[in-house]
Protein backbone atom coordinates (compact mmCIF):
# COMPACT_ATOMS: atom_id res chain seq x y z
CA UNK A 1 0.00 0.00 0.00
CA UNK A 2 0.91 3.87 -0.61
CA UNK A 3 -0.42 4.44 2.95
CA UNK A 4 1.90 7.36 3.43
CA UNK A 5 1.68 9.16 -0.14
CA UNK A 6 -1.90 7.98 -1.07
CA UNK A 7 -2.51 11.23 -3.05
CA UNK A 8 -0.17 12.35 -5.76
CA UNK A 9 1.59 15.21 -5.85
CA UNK A 10 2.22 15.63 -9.50
CA UNK A 11 -0.64 14.13 -12.12
CA UNK A 12 0.65 14.51 -15.80
CA UNK A 13 -2.28 13.67 -18.38
CA UNK A 14 -2.33 12.39 -21.80
CA UNK A 15 -5.55 13.11 -23.28
CA UNK A 16 -5.85 10.98 -26.07
CA UNK A 17 -9.47 10.18 -27.66
CA UNK A 18 -11.30 13.48 -29.12
CA UNK A 19 -11.59 12.42 -32.18
CA UNK A 20 -12.72 8.88 -31.81
CA UNK A 21 -14.92 10.04 -29.73
CA UNK A 22 -16.33 12.37 -32.29
CA UNK A 23 -16.55 9.59 -35.07
CA UNK A 24 -18.30 7.52 -32.37
CA UNK A 25 -20.85 9.97 -31.57
CA UNK A 26 -21.47 11.24 -35.17
CA UNK A 27 -19.84 14.81 -34.85
CA UNK A 28 -17.00 16.25 -35.99
CA UNK A 29 -13.63 16.29 -35.11
CA UNK A 30 -13.46 19.66 -33.63
CA UNK A 31 -16.49 18.81 -31.45
CA UNK A 32 -14.43 16.19 -29.63
CA UNK A 33 -12.47 18.36 -28.81
CA UNK A 34 -14.21 21.22 -27.78
CA UNK A 35 -15.78 18.27 -25.54
CA UNK A 36 -12.39 17.55 -24.26
CA UNK A 37 -11.68 20.95 -23.24
CA UNK A 38 -15.27 20.95 -21.14
CA UNK A 39 -13.58 17.14 -19.74
CA UNK A 40 -10.73 19.40 -18.51
CA UNK A 41 -12.74 21.95 -16.89
CA UNK A 42 -14.69 19.40 -14.77
CA UNK A 43 -11.45 17.59 -13.89
CA UNK A 44 -9.80 20.66 -12.80
CA UNK A 45 -12.41 22.04 -10.29
CA UNK A 46 -12.93 18.44 -9.30
CA UNK A 47 -8.91 18.32 -8.60
CA UNK A 48 -10.01 21.94 -6.37
CA UNK A 49 -11.86 20.01 -4.31
CA UNK A 50 -9.54 17.03 -3.81
CA UNK A 51 -6.84 19.45 -2.90
CA UNK A 52 -4.42 18.30 -5.59
CA UNK A 53 -1.39 20.63 -6.10
CA UNK A 54 0.05 20.27 -9.84
CA UNK A 55 -1.95 18.99 -13.02
CA UNK A 56 0.30 18.99 -16.39
CA UNK A 57 -1.23 18.19 -19.56
CA UNK A 58 -0.49 17.19 -23.13
CA UNK A 59 -2.42 19.38 -25.02
CA UNK A 60 -0.52 19.28 -28.09
CA UNK A 61 2.75 17.58 -29.62
CA UNK A 62 5.22 18.46 -31.52
CA UNK A 63 4.08 15.62 -33.73
CA UNK A 64 0.64 16.75 -34.19
CA UNK A 65 1.71 18.92 -37.01
CA UNK A 66 1.81 15.87 -39.01
CA UNK A 67 -2.48 16.26 -38.53
CA UNK A 68 -4.27 17.34 -41.25
CA UNK A 69 -4.08 21.06 -41.24
CA UNK A 70 -7.52 21.87 -41.28
CA UNK A 71 -7.51 20.12 -38.02
CA UNK A 72 -4.46 21.69 -36.57
CA UNK A 73 -5.45 25.48 -37.32
CA UNK A 74 -8.84 24.42 -35.39
CA UNK A 75 -7.02 23.09 -32.41
CA UNK A 76 -4.96 25.72 -32.56
CA UNK A 77 -8.08 28.17 -32.77
CA UNK A 78 -9.89 26.34 -29.57
CA UNK A 79 -6.10 26.89 -27.66
CA UNK A 80 -7.13 30.94 -28.27
CA UNK A 81 -10.35 30.87 -27.44
CA UNK A 82 -10.38 28.43 -24.50
CA UNK A 83 -7.56 30.54 -23.04
CA UNK A 84 -9.25 33.57 -23.14
CA UNK A 85 -12.78 32.54 -21.92
CA UNK A 86 -11.25 30.21 -19.40
CA UNK A 87 -8.59 32.19 -17.75
CA UNK A 88 -10.86 34.48 -15.35
CA UNK A 89 -12.69 31.63 -13.91
CA UNK A 90 -8.69 29.69 -13.52
CA UNK A 91 -7.91 32.93 -11.80
CA UNK A 92 -10.94 33.52 -9.33
CA UNK A 93 -10.31 29.73 -8.21
CA UNK A 94 -6.73 30.72 -7.47
CA UNK A 95 -5.21 28.89 -10.29
CA UNK A 96 -1.99 29.51 -12.19
CA UNK A 97 -1.58 28.28 -15.58
CA UNK A 98 1.48 27.51 -17.02
CA UNK A 99 2.94 26.54 -20.09
CA UNK A 100 5.65 24.43 -21.30
CA UNK A 101 6.94 22.98 -24.86
CA UNK A 102 8.90 24.84 -28.02
CA UNK A 103 5.96 27.71 -27.76
CA UNK A 104 7.82 30.40 -29.72
CA UNK A 105 6.34 27.98 -33.37
CA UNK A 106 2.55 29.14 -32.56
CA UNK A 107 1.31 32.92 -33.84
CA UNK A 108 1.47 36.10 -32.10
CA UNK A 109 -2.32 36.15 -30.98
CA UNK A 110 -1.55 32.83 -29.14
CA UNK A 111 1.10 33.49 -27.96
CA UNK A 112 -0.15 36.94 -26.54
CA UNK A 113 -2.65 34.76 -25.08
CA UNK A 114 -0.44 32.45 -23.23
CA UNK A 115 1.83 35.05 -22.14
CA UNK A 116 -1.38 37.70 -20.63
CA UNK A 117 -2.60 34.34 -19.01
CA UNK A 118 0.62 33.32 -17.27
CA UNK A 119 1.47 37.01 -16.12
CA UNK A 120 -2.46 37.04 -14.47
CA UNK A 121 -2.40 33.94 -13.11
CA UNK A 122 1.58 33.75 -11.92
CA UNK A 123 0.77 34.92 -8.21
CA UNK A 124 -2.19 32.16 -7.41
CA UNK A 125 -1.08 29.20 -5.48
CA UNK A 126 -4.17 26.38 -4.95
CA UNK A 127 -3.14 24.29 -8.20
CA UNK A 128 -0.87 24.87 -10.75
CA UNK A 129 -2.00 23.50 -14.35
CA UNK A 130 0.63 22.91 -16.67
CA UNK A 131 -0.37 22.93 -20.18
CA UNK A 132 1.88 21.22 -22.92
CA UNK A 133 1.83 22.60 -26.00
CA UNK A 134 4.01 22.08 -29.08
CA UNK A 135 5.93 19.41 -26.54
CA UNK A 136 7.95 16.48 -26.69
CA UNK A 137 10.25 14.87 -23.95
CA UNK A 138 13.07 14.21 -26.68
CA UNK A 139 13.12 17.85 -27.62
CA UNK A 140 13.29 18.60 -23.96
CA UNK A 141 15.96 16.54 -23.25
CA UNK A 142 17.87 18.02 -26.42
CA UNK A 143 17.06 21.69 -25.61
CA UNK A 144 18.72 21.21 -21.93
CA UNK A 145 21.56 19.88 -23.19
CA UNK A 146 21.94 23.17 -25.58
CA UNK A 147 22.12 25.04 -22.93
CA UNK A 148 24.20 23.36 -20.66
CA UNK A 149 26.73 23.09 -23.46
CA UNK A 150 26.31 26.86 -24.10
CA UNK A 151 27.21 27.36 -20.27
CA UNK A 152 30.67 24.82 -20.50
CA UNK A 153 31.52 26.70 -24.21
CA UNK A 154 31.03 29.81 -21.91
CA UNK A 155 33.38 28.32 -19.12
CA UNK A 156 30.42 29.42 -16.78
CA UNK A 157 30.48 25.47 -15.90
CA UNK A 158 32.97 22.47 -16.52
CA UNK A 159 32.18 19.41 -17.85
CA UNK A 160 32.58 17.59 -14.17
CA UNK A 161 30.12 19.92 -13.22
CA UNK A 162 27.25 17.92 -15.34
CA UNK A 163 25.40 15.74 -13.66
CA UNK A 164 21.71 14.53 -13.55
CA UNK A 165 20.44 17.38 -10.98
CA UNK A 166 21.65 19.95 -13.52
CA UNK A 167 20.14 18.35 -16.43
CA UNK A 168 17.08 18.31 -14.25
CA UNK A 169 16.89 21.82 -13.82
CA UNK A 170 17.37 22.62 -17.13
CA UNK A 171 14.48 20.66 -17.90
CA UNK A 172 10.31 22.03 -18.23
CA UNK A 173 9.06 21.95 -15.17
CA UNK A 174 12.17 21.95 -13.14
CA UNK A 175 10.22 23.91 -10.45
CA UNK A 176 8.04 21.18 -9.84
CA UNK A 177 7.72 17.58 -8.30
CA UNK A 178 8.70 14.95 -10.38
CA UNK A 179 5.40 13.31 -11.75
CA UNK A 180 3.73 10.87 -9.50
CA UNK A 181 0.80 9.32 -11.25
CA UNK A 182 0.45 9.30 -15.35
CA UNK A 183 -2.93 8.98 -16.75
CA UNK A 184 -3.56 8.10 -20.42
CA UNK A 185 -6.95 7.81 -21.63
CA UNK A 186 -8.02 6.14 -24.85
CA UNK A 187 -6.93 3.07 -24.62
CA UNK A 188 -3.48 3.50 -25.67
CA UNK A 189 -0.56 1.84 -23.72
CA UNK A 190 2.25 3.95 -25.05
CA UNK A 191 4.02 7.48 -23.73
CA UNK A 192 4.19 9.40 -26.86
CA UNK A 193 6.73 11.11 -26.62
CA UNK A 194 5.99 12.63 -22.85
CA UNK A 195 7.74 14.19 -20.60
CA UNK A 196 10.13 11.19 -20.94
CA UNK A 197 13.19 12.09 -18.29
CA UNK A 198 10.48 13.17 -15.44
CA UNK A 199 8.88 10.06 -15.90
CA UNK A 200 11.71 7.65 -14.55
CA UNK A 201 9.49 6.25 -11.31
CA UNK A 202 5.67 8.04 -12.43
CA UNK A 203 2.95 5.44 -11.53
CA UNK A 204 1.76 4.88 -14.96
CA UNK A 205 -2.11 4.40 -15.23
CA UNK A 206 -4.10 3.17 -18.21
CA UNK A 207 -7.47 3.63 -19.13
CA UNK A 208 -10.14 2.67 -22.33
CA UNK A 209 -12.14 5.84 -21.67
CA UNK A 210 -11.76 7.95 -24.05
CA UNK A 211 -10.73 11.46 -22.51
CA UNK A 212 -14.36 13.55 -23.47
CA UNK A 213 -16.12 10.74 -21.04
CA UNK A 214 -13.94 10.92 -18.57
CA UNK A 215 -15.34 12.49 -15.57
CA UNK A 216 -14.40 12.92 -12.16
CA UNK A 217 -15.73 9.02 -11.01
CA UNK A 218 -13.20 7.94 -13.49
CA UNK A 219 -10.42 9.98 -12.08
CA UNK A 220 -11.27 8.79 -9.04
CA UNK A 221 -10.38 5.48 -10.35
CA UNK A 222 -7.07 6.06 -11.04
CA UNK A 223 -6.60 7.77 -7.72
CA UNK A 224 -7.51 4.78 -6.01
CA UNK A 225 -5.77 2.76 -8.21
CA UNK A 226 -2.73 5.16 -7.17
CA UNK A 227 -3.21 4.80 -3.45
CA UNK A 228 -2.51 0.76 -3.78
CA UNK A 229 0.58 1.20 -5.47
CA UNK A 230 3.76 0.20 -3.13
CA UNK A 231 6.23 3.19 -4.80
CA UNK A 232 9.64 1.41 -3.87
CA UNK A 233 12.33 3.39 -6.15
CA UNK A 234 14.78 0.66 -6.31
CA UNK A 235 14.50 -0.55 -2.61
CA UNK A 236 12.72 -3.63 -1.47
CA UNK A 237 9.05 -4.29 -0.31
CA UNK A 238 10.39 -5.56 2.83
CA UNK A 239 12.43 -2.15 3.03
CA UNK A 240 9.54 0.84 1.85
CA UNK A 241 6.85 -1.24 4.85
CA UNK A 242 9.78 -0.92 7.66
CA UNK A 243 10.37 2.79 6.85
CA UNK A 244 6.40 3.41 7.16
CA UNK A 245 6.05 1.31 10.23
CA UNK A 246 9.28 3.31 11.70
Amino acid sequence: MNSKSSKPKHIIIIMDGNGRWAEQNGLSRSAGHKAGVKTLRNLIEHAIQLELTTITVYAFSRENWQRPKKEVQLLLELFISSIESEVKDLHENNIKLNFIGETDKFSGKLKKSMHESELLTSGNSKLTLNIALNYSGRWDIHHALLSIIDEVVSQKISVKEIDEELINKKLSLADYDEPDLLIRTGGEKRLSNYLLWQIAYTELYFTDVLWPDFNPNQFNLALEWYAKRQRRFGKTSKQIEKNENA
